[in-house]
C-alpha cells in the first residue's frame, strides 16, 4: 500500500474512534440517553474518553444539554446567532472551560443538569493535567511516522484521533446556521446534508433538536445517518441497547425535556 492510501486510512481509522466515542457514547448514550450504555461501558467511557478525545465526557454532556435548553439564546453555549460563524469554535471552547470550572467546583446548577451522571469530571481535568492526552498523542503520531516514515501518516493519526474540535465547529455553528427544516422547532436549528454526511449524522440538527431522544437523527427518505449504523453495530457486540421509544420516554422522565 503506497503512503498516500496509509495515511488516508490511517487518518480515517482515527477520525471514526473520535466520532464513535462522541456521537455514539458522549451524544446519543450519556448526554440524551437515547441508548443504554452498558454499566461497563460507561465506566470505561468516564475513564478512556478524555484520554481518546481530549474531551471531558460529564463536561460535555452539560454543555451540550445546557444548549438544547438555551439553544439560540444568549445562554446558548455556541450559538452561531451570539458568536458568528466562525467565532463559534473560540465560543464552544471558552464554554466547555466554564462548564469545566463550574463542575469542579460543585455548582449546583451546573451539577444538577447532569446529576443522572454517576461518575465525577476526569482526574486530568480535576488535576489541571488535561494537556497529557494531546501530549500522549502527539507521541503516538510521532512513532506512527517514524514507523512508515512519513510525518504526514503521524499528523493524519493526531488530526482523525483529536478532530472534535473541528466536528463540533461543523455541527454548532453551520447546523444551525444553513439546511432545510423538517421540525417547526422554536430554535434555528437547520438540516446540513454536508455537515450529516461527515459527521456521522450529526448535521440532522432540526430532526435532533425536535427528537432528542430518538437514536436515529434521519427521519425521511435521502437522510442516512451513518451514527445511529454505528449504534446498530455496537448493539450487536454488547456494549449498547437501542431501546424502543415507550423504553426511552420512560428512561427519560426525570430528565428536564428539552435535553
Amino acid at each position: 500500500m503506497s503512503t498516500f492510501w496509509i495515511t488516508i486510512v490511517v487518518f480515517l481509522m482515527g477520525y471514526l474512534i473520535n466520532a464513535f466515542y462522541i456521537t455514539v457514547l458522549y451524544h446519543r448514550g450519556l448526554t440524551h440517553r437515547a441508548i443504554v450504555l452498558h454499566p461497563a461501558v460507561e465506566k470505561w467511557l468516564a475513564i478512556s474518553g478524555p484520554w481518546l478525545t481530549g474531551i471531558d465526557p460529564k463536561a460535555w454532556a452539560c454543555m451540550h444539554r445546557l444548549h438544547h435548553v438555551h439553544s439560540d439564546t444568549d445562554k446558548d453555549p455556541h450559538s452561531p446567532l451570539h458568536y458568528g460563524i466562525w467565532g463559534v469554535m473560540k465560543g464552544q471552547l471558552r464554554s466547555y472551560e466554564h462548564i469545566l470550572r463550574k463542575l469542579k467546583h460543585g455548582d449546583k446548577e451546573h451539577m444538577d443538569v447532569v446529576s443522572d451522571i454517576h461518575f465525577d469530571i476526569s482526574i486530568l481535568n480535576r488535576k489541571k493535567l488535561w494537556p497529557i492526552p494531546y501530549i500522549l498523542h502527539i507521541g503516538i503520531a510521532a512513532a506512527i511516522g517514524y514507523y512508515f516514515s512519513s510525518s504526514w501518516v503521524g499528523i493524519a493519526y493526531f488530526l482523525g484521533i483529536m478532530s472534535h474540535p473541528i466536528q463540533g465547529w461543523m455541527v454548532n455553528a453551520l447546523a444551525h446556521h444553513s439546511g432545510y427544516r423538517n421540525f417547526d422547532s422554536a430554535d434555528n436549528s437547520k438540516n446540513n446534508l454536508f455537515v450529516a454526511y461527515l459527521v456521522f449524522g450529526e448535521g440532522y440538527q432540526n430532526n435532533h433538536h425536535s427528537r432528542p431522544f430518538a437514536a436515529n437523527f434521519a427521519v425521511k427518505a435521502g437522510e442516512i445517518d451513518t451514527g445511529y449504523w454505528m449504534c446498530i453495530a455496537a448493539e450487536k457486540l454488547g456494549m449498547i441497547k437501542i431501546p424502543s421509544q415507550s423504553e426511552v420516554t420512560q428512561a427519560n422522565a426525570n430528565l428536564n425535556p428539552a435535553y
